[in-house]
């Protein structure tokens, strides 16, 4: 099973579920916080002992990169690593910084089943950025490879691509893109042994290309820690054709250093 496949019969099996009346499914499974589980007024929801914990990623940051800067630069500024190394992406935005709530959010989604929380997640990240949202034409999900997907069951990333496209009215292309190699686990692996391990792990068939050509691409993620994944992504996709690619994910990792605002 595919994963544009997979995806249809998740979605297919929540409709089932959905035809159950709203008292008796809230009886059965009370919303409970999604970051310390105590029980909510709502689904998909913090308390505010949580909701006070979360670091939203705000102005001001690299207008390329989303990497906040230690003080306030003035609008419109770029970090020396940008300049430096510029990003094969455009810009690249995140809702919140990969660390207390956020992560446990993170890992209901990825690891835990919770893709209810995807809603909730995609109104996040479209209010970080929006900017990125509205200079796209299409909307494109970091791909697992089939191994992986039949692990997991679905693609974390793929939902909140696909709720993100709900949100802003963008149209989703899932199947677009696809991991033609099974890689690593991306966690525990330094700068260059992320950027080897993800090389030319994606592709884009030909007939898929012509959906792309001159467009431009938003791309969405979970996490963006050194950015290795997103740029491999990014190449595939203006190899394809794509005019320009966004990058929006729900969080990141804060690197140490001064041109960042948290350690």
């Amino acid at each position: 099973m595919d994963e544009i496949d997979a995806s249809d019969f998740r979605h297919r099996v929540k409709a089932g579920f959905g035809a159950a009346p709203a008292g008796l499914m809230r009886l059965v499974y009370p919303p409970v916080c999604s970051g310390c589980g105590i029980m909510v007024g709502q689904a998909a929801a913090l308390c505010s002992a949580c909701w006070s914990t979360v670091r939203f990623i705000e102005r001001p940051y690299c207008e390329i990169t989303g990497l906040p800067f230690d003080h306030d630069r003035g609008e419109g500024l770029v970090s020396p690593e940008a300049i430096a190394h510029p990003p094969l992406y455009a810009r690249a935005r995140a809702a919140v910084f990969h660390d207390g709530v956020a992560r446990r959010i993170v890992h209901g989604l990825k690891y835990s089943d919770r893709a209810d929380l995807a809603a909730m997640m995609a109104a996040w990240m479209i209010r970080a950025g929006r900017d990125a949202v509205d200079d796209s034409d299409v909307i494109i999900a970091v791909p697992l490879h089939r191994g992986r997907l039949f692990a997991r069951r679905y693609n974390q990333s793929a939902e909140l691509g696909r709720a993100v496209a709900v949100l802003s009215g963008k149209p989703f292309l899932p199947g677009v893109m696809r991991r033609v190699r099974a890689t690593r686990q991306q966690v525990g692996l330094g700068l260059k042994a992320r950027q080897d391990n993800v090389r030319g792990a994606f592709s884009i068939a030909p007939e898929q290309g012509q959906r792309l050509l001159g467009l431009k691409v938003l791309l969405i993620d979970d996490v963006l820690t050194t950015g290795s994944t997103v740029e491999a992504a990014t190449r595939a996709l203006l190899r394809a054709g794509a005019a320009q690619v966004n990058v929006l994910t729900f969080a990141r990792v804060a690197s140490p250093g001064e041109e960042t605002l948290y350690a």
